[in-house]
């Protein structure tokens, strides 16, 4: 193995991983066991190749944005759907629900790939088929995940849709921040009567909510009881996808 090349990569993930600190020349040899001379001749090699700079204030050292840049060219280049299948069919299998995978858009969710159940009764839905966030469980899944920016965007924008469709917003907001404590949000028949499911959000490497895995079916088979002993596996499946888009949780 060519060693001066660990070293440097060494040296670049250690200062990416330094939340916008600074360290000095003695800080980083310390940090990553190198002879302080290793550690500055290996520094002027990354900042000639333009991936580190010197902070002029403090004579600190700290990654630039080529860095970024090949990172987000990396993210790009992963097929999210192609990444997803195998989780999916393993949900599919297992649980013999409707699986699906959807973005956000606005506060719509957007379903770009699914497979359908098996079962002769189940959950109907359409690729590139949108549904309102709030009230379908992938949607809930990204809004949870996605924080107060996206909550303060729903104020009145709640529509019912059933009986079940939850358009109180602190309901909802109080909803929203249990399934971010959870990991996976439910929904129980408030998109369409009688179709519930539950859904888990997936993460890219940026740390940035993408998309949600979940499963859906006629709440007669997906009863409360069992979407809970389901969440588990939901879960990790789409910590999986997750973790296959670049995802490293903190």
């Amino acid at each position: 193995m060519d060693k001066t090349l660990l070293k440097g990569l060494s040296l670049l993930e250690e200062l990416a991983q330094l939340d916008g600190a600074h360290p000095t020349i003695e800080q980083l040899a310390e940090r990553v066991g190198l002879t302080r001379s290793n550690t500055h001749r290996t520094l002027q090699t990354l900042v000639h190749a333009g991936f580190v700079e010197r902070d002029p204030v403090n004579g600190g050292y700290c990654t630039t944005m080529k860095l970024f840049a090949l990172g987000v060219r990396q993210i790009n280049r992963l097929d999210l759907r192609k990444i997803a299948q195998p989780q999916m069919a393993m949900l599919a299998r297992q649980s013999g629900e409707t699986v699906h995978l959807s973005v956000l858009d606005n506060l719509d969710v957007i379903y770009i790939d699914k497979i359908d159940s098996v079962q002769p009764i189940h959950a109907y839905s359409i690729v590139g088929g949108r549904a309102p966030a709030y009230a379908v469980a992938t949607g809930k899944a990204l809004l949870a995940a996605e924080g107060d920016a996206c909550l303060a965007r729903l104020p009145g924008q709640l529509k019912s849709y059933t009986s079940s469709t939850v358009t109180d917003l602190a309901v909802l907001e109080k909803e929203l921040k249990k399934a971010a404590k959870n990991g996976y949000a439910i929904n129980r028949g408030e998109w369409r009567n009688g179709v519930g499911g539950l859904a888990s959000p997936v993460f890219n490497g940026l740390q940035r909510p993408i998309a949600a895995l979940g499963i859906s079916g006629p709440t007669e088979r997906l009863t409360l009881a069992r979407m809970r002993e389901l969440a588990p596996m939901v879960v990790e499946a789409a910590r999986q996808v997750s973790q296959g888009m670049g995802y490293q949780p903190a």
